[in-house]
């Protein structure tokens, strides 16, 4: 790989928002500090830039976090999938392994799912060098079809070993991506549908890009999904939007409490709130997409999570995190929703500084565990909060 220059921006953003009823970060860092993952190599030969986390926990307690590996830190900079393993909780981390990567291609949106089988499966999505889903100063925007040299792929890959060892990548285009999309991924985590008549159906969450001419694209939501532990693959339609609404970007998932599942995702048309989703059948059909007023954020990936609060059986709520200001990414922060995402209440302070994306992941013991961009992404940090932080905030 050749190297790229790295240009340094501002590191630290001012808080923007006070919440009074939101736990004091201060207080969070006395009893926890994050630990940096992934950080720029700058001053080093390589000057590896590392962005897009995602994170997931395997059925042994093995914490996964996954990212892409740059040249610099542009979307497209020969990006490899790279991951460190923790088998503490996240108190330390395995040395950096790389997953997969392609040489001069770019290797974007990690998305990761733990099945009921304990195998680990792993999408992402394949760039042609030189090749973008728009038009840059260092790319061209990618055709739609599959048998082209602008033609973006999707692949997947495994593990049975906890993540110690990954499987040669299967090409799943032709199953993930319309003909006339010229690109599909979605950072993050994926997910296993948990009850009702489609228990064990796997979900990836998808946001579809089509070009429309000239440098002009938009983009839609849906989801990928399987009933026979990732063998076949099939579509759903995409998600409606209201007539002026814009569209949705980068989506997430999670389970509610009757079986349906509920999709977050970047609004890619400048508002300062999230979309959201919700399917009745596993994923096939959703409903129109609404705006989330309580959930101001910028347009910024996100993370959401089903979480079981210790000793509450049977009990589950939804914890969201975003960076919560209009216009910067910065102030990151949890939400929970305990009536299934119709309405949201911010409960503590992740980081009040530079907070880009995020991933939240629930951990064996209850604690929840964050993998987050920071300091004008150089760095990827983890923190591991408390449950003794979460629950006194979940009484309705």
């Amino acid at each position: 790989m050749g190297q790229k220059p790295v240009h340094k921006a501002m590191l630290l953003l001012a808080i923007t928002v006070i919440l009074p009823s939101v736990t004091d970060s201060a207080a969070l860092a006395e009893s926890n500090k994050p630990v940096t993952v992934f950080e720029l190599d700058e001053g080093k030969q390589s000057q590896y830039g590392y962005r897009i986390p995602a994170l997931t926990v395997t059925e042994s307690g093995t914490l996964l976090a996954f990212c892409e590996r740059r040249v610099g830190l542009h979307d497209h900079a020969e990006n490899d999938i790279v991951l460190r393993r923790s088998t503490d909780g996240g108190r330390s981390w395995q040395p950096q392994q790389v997953v997969v990567e392609e040489g001069g291609d770019s290797l974007n949106d990690p998305c990761a799912v733990v099945l009921d089988s304990g195998r680990i499966l792993l999408r992402y999505t394949r760039f042609p060098k030189g090749v973008h889903a728009r038009n840059s100063n260092r790319t061209v925007i990618a055709d739609s079809g599959y048998g082209g040299p602008k033609n973006v792929r999707l692949y997947l890959t495994h593990s049975d070993d906890d993540g110690v060892t990954w499987s040669k990548p299967r090409e799943v285009t032709r199953a993930m991506r319309r003909e006339s999309a010229i690109s599909v991924g979605s950072p993050g985590v994926g997910l296993v549908i948990g009850s009702g008549p489609h228990r064990g159906r796997i979900l990836f969450p998808n946001y579809e890009v089509y070009h429309v001419g000239g440098g002009n694209r938009y983009s839609a939501n849906s989801i990928s999904y399987s009933d026979d532990g990732g063998k076949t693959w099939k579509l759903s339609g995409t998600i409606s939007e209201p007539e002026g609404e814009g569209t949705g970007n980068e989506a997430q998932i999670a389970e509610l409490s009757d079986g349906a599942v509920l999709l977050t995702a970047r609004d890619q048309s400048g508002g300062t709130s999230r979309k959201l989703s919700v399917s009745r059948d596993g994923g096939e059909t959703w409903s129109t997409h609404r705006r989330a007023a309580d959930l101001m954020t910028p347009q910024c990936m996100s993370s959401l999570i089903r979480y079981a609060p210790p000793g509450e059986q049977g009990s589950a709520v939804l914890l969201h995190s975003l960076p919560h200001t209009k216009d910067k990414r910065a102030n990151g922060t949890l939400f929970v929703s305990r009536d299934d995402g119709a309405s949201w209440k911010p409960i503590l302070v992740i980081d009040p500084a530079g907070f880009a994306y995020s991933c939240l992941a629930q951990l064996p013991d209850g604690d929840v565990g964050c993998l987050y961009e920071t300091e004008d992404y150089h760095k990827i940090d983890f923190l591991r909060i408390p449950a003794s932080k979460i629950t006194p905030a979940l009484a309705p």
